[in-house]
């Protein structure tokens, strides 16, 4: 992680980095802040959605007008970080997408066939073409970063899913950018045919989750977004 927020620091020095220590019981902390990143320390592990919550809640407070999520792992090239933000000029939230154009990075197997399914679904709902709706490397706008304070899924059932739906169901606009995506420094991704199937099932259940919270009102958080 030490390596991946200096490299962030040294693509885009004239950003504010914040890490959330999501409860863990190693170096995390120390390390952010070794590296010069501002750190939030949570009492114990709320998993990735509190996590998230957290951290759209310092920037909503702290009046950013705009955020991006970048992955510890190493595979969300920091040098594109301008480019996903520059999405936002016509979306609420902008997605740094693989298999858009830009790279060689391929998903194979089961969890490929699973992740064009879902991304087949997500275009239709959200009335553009999108082709990596599992992507964290994702930028937000102040009304967006509202919206995710109250409203992002805390238990983080299908990756990212769950968070878009919600997001769309608010009326918020979702666009996309291409990136050149690297392989992971930790973690290996399963072609494993019973996991990418349970991996859909559990993406399923979150759309259907999402799509039964309560709607929030796109004019309230255009509203609250200029506050």
């Amino acid at each position: 992680m030490g390596a991946t927020l200096r490299e962030i620091m040294a693509c885009a020095p004239d950003k504010d980095v914040l890490v959330v220590d999501d409860g863990s019981a190693d170096n995390t902390a120390q390390v952010a802040a070794e590296a010069g990143a501002r750190v939030l320390s949570l009492p114990y592990n709320l998993g990735v959605g509190g996590a998230m919550r957290t951290g759209m809640k310092y920037a909503w407070r702290k009046g950013y007008e705009q955020v991006i999520q970048v992955d510890s792992d190493g595979q969300h090239n920091p040098a594109d970080i301008d480019r996903v933000l520059a999405g936002l000029e016509s979306a609420d939230i902008s997605i740094g997408a693989r298999f858009a154009g830009e790279g060689d990075y391929q998903v194979r197997g089961p969890r490929k066939w699973a992740m064009l399914f879902l991304s087949a679904i997500m275009s239709r709902y959200a009335g553009t073409r999108l082709t990596d709706v599992t992507s964290g490397f994702r930028a937000a706008n102040r009304r967006a970063i509202r919206q995710y304070c109250d409203h992002y899924p805390a238990e983080y059932l299908g990756d990212t899913i769950d968070s878009l739906v919600m997001a769309l169901r608010s009326g918020l606009s979702v666009t996309q950018v291409s990136v050149a995506m690297r392989p992971r420094q930790a973690g290996v991704p399963s072609n494993n045919p019973f996991k990418a199937a349970v991996y859909l099932l559990k993406s399923f259940l979150a759309i259907f989750v999402a799509m039964t919270r309560r709607k929030v009102s796109a004019q309230k958080l255009a509203e609250e977004g200029q506050k």
